[in-house]
């Protein structure tokens, strides 16, 4: 922001200053052609001195030469001799002085306004503030006048008032950098921010106790927020650990007493609700590793855990199949081996439960190892697709469990993705039925 701002100031004054220096010079120049009082003080000048008697001419020389007008005679010769870093007027200026002198013969010149003009002159060609004119009068002599503009310059050739606001420009320019300097410690705290890691070690931003007290402020806050978030996912994940540490053993004492259970049908029930309850128990804490960054990581071969888990169903009787593109060998993938079968798993199953069959295609993608799984059932709407990513949200209306599960699997497989670095959409299949397309990136090496 900061750095925008001065950009923006920057060319905005350079901009302006450019547009005033040369206004200035166009409008103040001696050389412009339209300026015929200068002309006609000059010829009156030549005709006062000229009308002279010579005694009296020293007086009148005297009398008229002032800070703006410089008058002097000389001999004859002196008629072509011009300074050193005089330039010749233009014609137009010339003719001007030609007519307003009466025919007298006359050299005009024009004298740069400042030292620059001797190396570039095609740059400040009309930059000039001092005329010089040679005007031969009937006596024989010359005559000198050197007719300098009001505007008082410095050694540079700026007016005075413009290096006033140059000086001004500069310190607004300087201000400008100091308040680059009191926000930079905000864009420090914006890369803090992005690098939190919940599960990790606070990023302590350092001490800004040259910046403003408000800057020091929002520092100290975010310290202290780091602190707090760390310790409550930490809690929390302790929380959750001790918690699926009890409800199994409940659930394993649980199970052990559905065995006395005498009717078949109610005893296979209950196991399949222990079953259910397990699973969506690890689901949950698996979800909240992910999304605290607690996932392990190792190198796992992606098409090794597809196969695996596609010949765990066909051995239980579901109706899945799955193909590799060509070019599809190993698919290494750095991530957590554990939270790579659920993925698999969760769609494979959904694909099953609500579309009869389960079909799995891998390909590569630019980096990327892409998990399609179609499945025959009725589809997903378009405006649900993006719905059913959320927890606890099914494509079926009712809560009941024997139509479905507890609208978790999606959005678990979700959070795994992410985690991993990768992304999820759901489409519809080319036959009509549900499509889930799971992106993960290649491990490069």
């Amino acid at each position: 922001m900061a750095a925008r701002i001065t950009m923006m100031v920057l060319i905005a004054v350079m901009a302006l200053w450019i547009a005033v220096i040369t206004l200035f010079y166009r409008h103040n120049s001696v050389e412009r052609p339209a300026d015929d009082e200068v002309a006609g003080h000059i010829a009156a000048i030549v005709d006062l001195v000229e009308n002279a008697p010579p005694a009296s001419r020293p007086m009148v020389l005297r009398a008229v030469n002032s800070t703006l007008v410089e008058v002097r005679l000389a001999q004859a010769s002196a008629m072509g001799a011009l300074p050193a870093n005089a330039r010749p007027a233009s014609e137009k200026l010339a003719a001007q002085f030609a007519a307003a002198l009466g025919g007298r013969p006359s050299v005009v010149a024009t004298l740069p306004a400042f030292p620059a003009q001797r190396l570039f002159p095609h740059f400040f060609s009309r930059v000039a503030t001092t005329l010089h004119v040679n005007v031969g009068l009937k006596t024989g002599e010359v005559l000198i006048v050197e007719s300098r503009n009001a505007i008082l310059l410095n050694r540079v050739g700026l007016p005075v008032g413009i290096g006033a606001g140059l000086f001004g420009t500069i310190i607004a320019l300087v201000s400008l950098l100091v308040m680059h300097r009191e926000t930079r410690p905000l864009a420090r705290l914006a890369a803090a921010v992005d690098r939190i890691d919940p599960a990790g070690d606070p990023v302590q931003l350092p001490q800004a106790r040259r910046s403003a007290p408000e800057i020091r402020a929002l520092i100290d806050a975010f310290n202290r927020m780091q602190q707090r978030l760390t310790q409550l996912s930490r809690a929390r994940m302790a929380m959750l650990g001790g918690i699926s540490h009890d409800v199994r053993t409940f659930a394993t004492r649980l199970r052990l007493r559905v065995d006395l259970i005498a009717e078949e049908t109610q005893r296979e029930r209950a196991i399949g609700d222990i079953a259910d309850m397990i699973r969506l128990l690890d689901d949950a804490l698996l979800a909240s590793r992910a999304g605290v960054g607690e996932l392990k990581t190792e190198l796992v071969d992606f098409v090794q855990i597809v196969r695996s888990e596609v010949e765990d169903r066909r051995a239980a009787g579901g109706a899945i199949d799955w193909r590799a593109a060509v070019g599809v060998g190993e698919c290494m993938i750095l991530g957590d081996r554990v939270a790579l079968r659920r993925i698999v798993s969760n769609l494979a199953d959904n694909a099953i439960k609500y579309g009869g069959v389960a079909h799995l295609a891998l390909d590569l993608e630019e980096g990327f190892v892409v998990l399609t799984v179609d499945d025959e059932g009725p589809g997903i709407a378009p405006e649900q697709r993006e719905l059913l990513l959320e927890p606890f949200v099914r494509n079926e209306a009712s809560r009941n469990r024997r139509t479905g599960g507890a609208g978790l699997g999606l959005a678990i497989v979700r959070n795994l993705v992410e985690a991993l670095g990768g992304s999820i959409a759901l489409d519809e299949a080319p036959g009509g039925g549900g499509r889930a397309r799971v992106r993960l990136p290649l491990f490069e090496q």
